[in-house]
């Protein structure tokens, strides 16, 4: 009877293995993951983890690090330093999870702090650290970047797009998809302000773009401040019931939107009901689409008492209809390159008034700060690793008290200027705010 030795046996598996792996690198990338890929991160896991944990400090000591020989107190290394027990999840298509029971007097910042450790020890393309449960911790690995590609908008196969405006507008508004591949939403009734930071080239204009088009459908009043001539929002110039080019312009629009506010509460106080929506007839929402924050808040000339007073009285508009606009309806969408107190008085209250942050690629880490870093810490990394070829991608509110990271639909300007076309019948003509150049085919007035 001929005998095989293990050796031989463990020797041919280990040779089809790395074959199958060769194969499946380029031909399939998802069963190269699931056959050669989860192995081979299994391993690096299991290997790194003591050492990594020891090294950043995710171990404790069962005898003290301290030792005192006679009038000398001696510190080196911890003799039995404990790791925390781990947990290596089954594969799925973007990677795979690791849980982590944390130890006494452990909290989940620490792991975030040592995600970019882990990264590259294990070699994968990036780590997310979670807190789903008291205790312990969620390190989701992704072996591959998930937001790769263009994600496209269709408007010919688009349902949003039928002809006739909702009977109740939809304010949650699909504009992406996030790195676990589901939707990004950008929910207005949640987060009923939001701020968008990025770069030029960042794919800012196109994620606004992105969120115009699920708007522009809708029977929604869009007003828009463009204090660059208009050279960004007049794209979509027939669905706009306004459009304010210069500061006098945005004082003006700004003033009569916070009457049509009071007017609003009025009303909701003689119903008795506590937001404009369920008034027994809802008027429309409103959002204001403002480009480029800063124009609005720098002046070039120091001395220009009337551009200071015009600067700050649409300082404090902004700030009033970012306080009273989530009950009434009103919505702010603010971009721009940079946002924060160096943009002068009023700028850090009104962006402690816009809940949902989004923040694209960025030329300096203290935009990424200043967009995440007083809500969720952990996700300025994150932020600050978005490079400028990943137009598009973003790290923003999940709308549940945490951030996530995904990236924006592409729509064209000539795709969004299509869509403001199609939609102009849609268009609100506002008494006393709206530009007749660019007020739409008339949808009648709207209160």
């Amino acid at each position: 009877m001929h005998y095989t030795s293990p050796g031989f046996v463990f020797l041919v598996v280990a040779v089809v293995w790395l074959a199958v792996g060769v194969v499946t690198k380029d031909r399939s990338p998802r069963w190269h993951w699931y056959t050669t890929g989860y192995p081979l991160t299994w391993a690096r896991i299991s290997w790194s983890w003591r050492p990594l944990c020891i090294e950043r400090g995710l171990a404790i000591s069962r005898t003290a690090g301290r030792v005192r020989i006679g009038d000398m107190m001696v510190q080196g290394q911890d003799l039995r330093p404990v790791v925390p027990r781990f947990w290596i999840g089954r594969p799925t298509p973007t990677g795979l999870t690791v849980r982590v029971r944390l130890l006494p007097g452990q909290t989940p910042e620490l792991y975030a702090q040592a995600s970019e450790a882990l990264m590259h020890a294990w070699r994968v393309h990036g780590v997310r650290v979670l807190s789903k449960s008291r205790g312990t911790v969620a390190i989701e690995v992704f072996t591959s970047d998930p937001l790769a590609g263009v994600i496209m908008l269709d408007p010919a196969h688009d349902p949003v797009l039928a002809e006739g405006p909702a009977d109740r507008p939809v304010l949650a508004l699909l504009a992406g998809v996030t790195e676990r591949g589901t939707s990004f939403i950008v929910n207005l009734r949640l987060l009923p302000h939001w701020l968008i930071v990025g770069a030029t080239r960042s794919g800012k204009s196109t994620l606004v773009h992105a969120i115009v088009s699920r708007l522009a459908p809708q029977y929604v009043i869009l007003l828009g401040i463009d204090l660059k001539f208009g050279m960004e929002l007049s794209v979509y110039a027939p669905r706009l019931s306004g459009l304010a080019i210069t500061r006098r312009e945005a004082v003006d629009m700004l003033s009569g939107l916070l009457d049509r506010a009071f007017e609003r509460m009025e009303a909701c106080r003689r119903e008795g009901v506590r937001a404009a929506w369920e008034l027994k007839d809802p008027p429309p929402p409103v959002v204001v689409l403002v480009d480029e924050i800063a124009e609005l808040y720098l002046v070039t000339n120091p001395r220009d008492r009337e551009e200071i007073a015009l600067r700050d009285q649409a300082a404090t508009l902004l700030l009033r209809l970012a306080q009273l606009g989530a009950a009434v309806d009103i919505h702010l969408i603010i971009s721009g390159q940079r946002f924060g107190a160096d943009l002068g008085q009023g700028a850090t209250a009104l962006r402690a008034q816009l809940g949902g942050r989004i923040c694209l690629h960025v030329n300096d880490p203290e935009s990424a700060v200043m967009v995440l870093g007083d809500i969720w810490p952990t996700a300025v990394a994150v932020a600050q690793m978005i490079s400028v070829e990943q137009r598009g991608t973003l790290v923003a509110a999940d709308g549940n008290g945490g951030w996530v990271r995904a990236r924006a639909m592409f729509v064209d300007a000539s795709d969004a200027a299509d869509i403001a076309r199609r939609t102009a019948r849609l268009t609100p003509v506002l008494e006393g705010i709206a530009l007749p150049e660019y007020a739409g085919a008339g949808g009648g007035d709207a209160r």
